[in-house]
């Protein structure tokens, strides 16, 4: 995979090559504790919930859950679909699991510890391993 500093020309993310400035408004959309909430109770939900029923698991008033709704589709993370009056909300399931996935595999990738070096624990990796 590969980041790069162009913006993609589509909404929909493409696991080999992901745009910096995409990657960078997902994160910042998930960076709000809200947010984060919204997105878990989302992911537990298998048919989508509309705004009334995302509200449940935040004690903020529902204009703030729709304005985080609206945030984080925005950035790829939730998609909508209107059903009659409602609009049922459901979190994207391509698009944030390659942006956690890619930043992931970049982190793991140039980030590995070397053989004798401590890890986050304060061993070495070679004692580590034994």
């Amino acid at each position: 995979m590969q980041i790069s500093s162009r913006p993609t020309p589509t909404a929909q993310l493409d696991e080999t090559e992901l745009d910096i400035d995409t990657l960078a408004d997902i994160f910042k959309a998930l960076s709000d504790p809200n947010r984060l909430r919204i997105v878990f109770a989302l992911l537990g939900a298998e048919q989508g919930q509309n705004v009334g029923q995302t509200a449940g698991c935040c004690e903020i008033d529902l204009s703030v859950v729709s304005r985080h709704l609206s945030i984080l589709r925005r950035s790829g993370i939730l998609t909508r679909e209107k059903q009659g009056k409602q609009v049922i909300y459901r979190v994207d399931q391509t698009n944030l699991p390659i942006a956690l996935r890619t930043m992931a595999d970049t982190v793991e990738s140039c980030c590995q510890p070397s053989a004798g070096k401590p890890d986050t624990n304060g061993e070495s990796t070679s004692e580590a391993r034994e």
